[in-house]
């Protein structure tokens, strides 16, 4: 009997020390920590100087809703979804006559555990745990307190700079409390804001984050193939917005990439129409823009749909053109050359609007390019827009959407087509959320379940 109790009491401990070592920081589909490590050198290189982040507190998330969700730029370096936590990175510098080489560093600070909160929110990683680095994948783990130690500890020069999330106009940063903080202890710090560097670094997907992105889109394309076939007169568009989320939350999406929006009849020309509430009606069109976000990584898809199974000839002849804007999109496409501006020459977005332009008339005779009020497209990762580097051409590496679009108040009909499009190392144009039919012919197949 004792030694039966002293192995349940052995297996409790063991069950405990897992559920603190990996429950608390994998429960996403997470990339491996070689991943995140190379990223943080990546950007000590660029930067040329110390990182701090600070990740938001459990009650500063952005989403109460589906609960907390980490911060892009710290999850993109750290894959944690761990609330309050902090990392600090510094490039490894060349010794001098008067100081020593330094090499590169990278600590995870990790608050002290709350057991009276965690019966609340669950687990938490502490830095007392001998698995903390193993299991986060950082060099070097130690307690929160001792931030402000190692960033004196690795400042330089008169004036030390340190690059953090410094809050733009009309944002909040998860840093700015901490850096107050930090200030005080050590007034001669000078703060730089970091996001710049790391939206170039996030404008390249790796290979893991791309079969993230086609997870999401898989999910994203399975709802809408449900949509499809549940798309019927006198049916609400909330019930399609929900039947969507479940059908890519079995699928393993955590949450919805942005607010879906189903939009029919008139509201199919209301760019981001969120209420869903109408009931949809025979000879209307449906926009359905919806997609999940599948561990952190967004999708964004958008087809149009005609309500009673079949388009009229007038909503078939906007559908077509949409089609084409986005084909001639993809026709023109140059790898390290195409761009989405408006104004550059070699812009796609050029490419769409022209063929909107070119094609077909309103009920008063002028041309279509005054209904396509959008852009064509933006890039997906983190984000369903996602951080990119504003200089930066479409070429190997880069997750965006084309989508074109007809909106028509007058006539209550909208037109839009979103598919994801990923550039490959050899510069082709892959479009991952191939799978749902665009083409109308195809859209009606679908529809009626042939």
């Amino acid at each position: 009997m004792r030694k039966l109790r002293l192995s349940l009491f052995l297996t409790s401990i063991l069950a405990s020390i897992f559920l603190l070592t990996v429950d608390a920081s994998v429960a996403l589909d997470r990339q491996p920590n070689a991943d995140y490590h190379a990223r943080r050198q990546a950007l000590a290189r660029k930067v040329g100087g110390m990182v701090v982040l600070f990740a938001p507190l459990e009650s500063e998330g952005p989403n109460d809703l589906y609960g907390f969700r980490q911060e892009d730029n710290f999850y993109y370096l750290s894959g944690l979804s761990e609330p309050g936590v902090a990392l600090l990175i510094a490039p490894a510098v060349e010794g001098t006559s008067d100081k020593p080489a330094q090499p590169y560093t990278e600590i995870l600070f990790l608050p002290p555990r709350n057991l009276t909160q965690e019966k609340w929110t669950g687990p938490k990683l502490g830095p007392e745990n001998p698995e903390a680095s193993k299991v986060t994948g950082f060099d070097h783990v130690q307690d929160m307190a001792k931030l402000p130690e190692e960033v004196l500890k690795l400042s330089t020069g008169a004036r030390p700079v340190v690059y953090t999330d410094v809050a733009s106009h009309g944002q909040s940063s998860a840093s700015a409390q901490p850096l107050e903080f930090m200030k005080e202890v050590n007034s001669f710090l000078s703060f730089h804001d970091v996001k710049p560097m790391i939206d170039s670094l996030r404008t390249y997907k790796d290979a893991g984050e791309i079969a993230l992105i086609r997870k999401a889109i898989d999910a994203s394309v399975a709802a809408h193939f449900a949509a499809f076939k549940a798309v019927k007169p006198n049916v609400t568009e909330r019930e399609i917005s929900a039947l969507m989320q479940y059908e890519w939350g079995k699928r393993g999406c955590e949450r919805p990439a942005y607010a879906p929006i189903v939009g029919s009849g008139y509201y199919s020309t209301v760019l981001h129409y969120s209420d869903d509430s109408k009931v949809m009606k025979a000879g209307d069109v449906v926009v359905i823009d919806a997609a999940g976000e599948y561990s952190m990584y967004a999708s964004d898809i958008t087809r149009t749909l005609p309500i009673n199974g079949h388009f009229t000839a007038r909503q078939r002849e906007i559908y077509d053109i949409v089609l084409g804007a986005q084909q001639a999109a993809e026709a023109a496409f140059k790898s390290g050359k195409s761009t989405m501006k408006r104004d550059d020459p070699d812009s796609l977005y050029k490419v769409a609007y022209e063929y909107i332009n070119s094609h077909g008339k309103d009920l008063h005779g002028d041309k279509l390019g005054k209904y396509f009020i959008h852009g064509l497209g933006h890039p997906v990762g983190l984000n369903v827009h996602d951080a990119t580097d504003p200089e930066a051409r479409l070429g190997p590496g880069q997750v965006f959407t084309i989508e074109p679009g007809i909106y028509i108040p007058e006539e209550s009909l909208g037109v839009r087509i979103e598919d994801d499009y990923y550039v490959d190392p050899d510069g082709n144009l892959i479009k991952l959320s191939a799978a749902l039919p665009s083409k109308a012919e195809d859209v009606e197949k679908e529809m009626a379940g042939k």
